[in-house]
């Protein structure tokens, strides 16, 4: 491995421990700035191939193969006996973030759709995403909270969100969950669950306790995952739906991690198989009706390409403005 490879994985982690930790995870900010600081460690890293480098996804490789959280030292130590068992087991991993939350984001553009609704997603993960009318919503707009429930109680998962605007928000009527992922997870295997809260950084913890209720609705009624390329998949998918109701397929954060070259195929294949719902970056691709603006750094929420709202990309905030 070149002395360059070591070099960019050292720099990666540099501006990682920078501007990406700091309040979210100490633990991963001391890892990044050990591996930017130490070459043997950086070395170490650079035999991953390059798209499996990504510090959130090598350091949860790590946690899921026991590496110590507490002593910097030692975690270094344990980096380099087994630097070998790291490799091969990001080679075969992905991140793959399922964050409910962002049903927060979803929901007011959701509201906007009569059911009942086949809901489809694409980079669907375990699906947890498929299930916003499972969960229960406190929007904190102001001095006030809006508060809306499952109809038939309110749920163990609550997502808080902060709300600008005034969206009609309702629950929406789901009566089919479908997914598609290159590597699906099952909320109902303890390896996929544990992958799954392993990717929750430490320090998140309520986040993980999100992430595990909201396993557990996916487990008692487990959507329809399918593996597979989401333009080519999404066709035969969308034919399965149930007749008379609304098929929307959502992309929420999904169109980054497909190469640009292919993002306008499945936008395209979405738009075809029904109402598309998409949280992404302004500048992501083309498929808004004009282009956003984005007025707070966050993500587009649009609505057949009409841009409905911004929002943070894991739902901690929506900034309601239709037609701005």
């Amino acid at each position: 491995m070149t002395q360059d490879a070591a070099t960019a994985v050292a720099d990666r982690y540099r501006r990682f421990a920078r501007d990406e930790a700091p309040g979210r995870s100490a633990v991963y900010e001391a890892w990044a700035g050990r591996v930017a600081d130490d070459a043997a460690v950086a070395e170490a890293l650079s035999v991953i191939p390059e798209t499996r480098r990504q510090p959130p996804l090598v350091f949860a490789v790590m946690r899921l193969l026991g590496a110590p959280l507490d002593d910097l030292d030692a975690w270094t130590s344990w980096v380099l006996a087994h630097a070998d068992a790291v490799v091969e087991e990001c080679g075969r991993r992905s991140v793959q973030t399922n964050e409910p939350l962002r049903c927060a984001a979803l929901l007011p553009a959701l509201s906007l759709i009569d059911g009942p609704i086949a809901l489809l997603e694409v980079g669907a993960s375990a699906g947890l995403c498929l299930y916003p009318d499972r969960y229960s919503y406190r929007y904190r707009s102001g001095d006030a909270v809006v508060e809306l429930d499952p109809v038939d109680a309110p749920s163990r998962v609550v997502l808080d969100s902060d709300l600008e605007g005034h969206p009609d928000l309702r629950m929406p009527e789901i009566v089919w969950r479908a997914g598609i992922d290159l590597s699906p997870l099952d909320a109902r295997r303890a390896e996929d669950r544990d992958w799954l809260t392993g990717l929750v950084w430490p320090g998140e913890e309520g986040r993980r306790e999100r992430i595990e209720r909201a396993l557990d609705i996916a487990a008692d009624d487990p959507p329809i995952l399918v593996a597979g390329d989401g333009a080519q998949a999404l066709p035969a998918l969308a034919a399965r739906a149930p007749a008379g109701a609304t098929l929307v397929v959502t992309t929420p954060g999904v169109l980054a991690h497909v190469p640009r070259v292919h993002r306008t195929a499945v936008i395209e294949a979405a738009r075809a198989a029904g109402r598309w719902i998409t949280l992404d970056a302004p500048a992501l691709h083309e498929g808004w009706t004009r282009p956003p603006e984005s007025l707070r750094g966050g993500f587009a929420l649009a609505l057949d390409g009409e841009v409905l709202a911004e929002a943070d990309p894991l739902g901690a905030w929506v900034a309601w403005h239709p037609g701005s």
